[in-house]
């Protein structure tokens, strides 16, 4: 796989912040954060389409390898050995 653009790091890691905000919500606070959260998300998803089709590989690649980033980050140079 390519480098993954850090902006895309970026916009999944803010997807996945406005998610997890909606735990314990009801109501119109519910409703508010699920626009956000879908929001977020559909940036996210506009941002993968496009860089997909710039490098010509599949969407879904692209999206699996920032999701995969995002949730496993690989550790840092000597983080590995402490």
């Amino acid at each position: 796989m390519h480098e993954i653009p850090d902006e895309l790091i970026s916009l999944e890691r803010s997807a996945e912040q406005e998610r997890t905000r909606l735990a314990g919500l009801t109501g119109d606070d519910y409703d508010a954060q699920l626009r956000r959260w879908r929001e977020a998300s559909a940036a996210f998803q506009a941002a993968v389409t496009e860089h997909a089709a710039t490098v010509q590989i599949s969407q879904y690649e692209v999206e699996q390898a920032v999701k995969k980033a995002v949730r496993y980050p690989e550790p840092e140079d000597g983080a590995a050995g402490e």
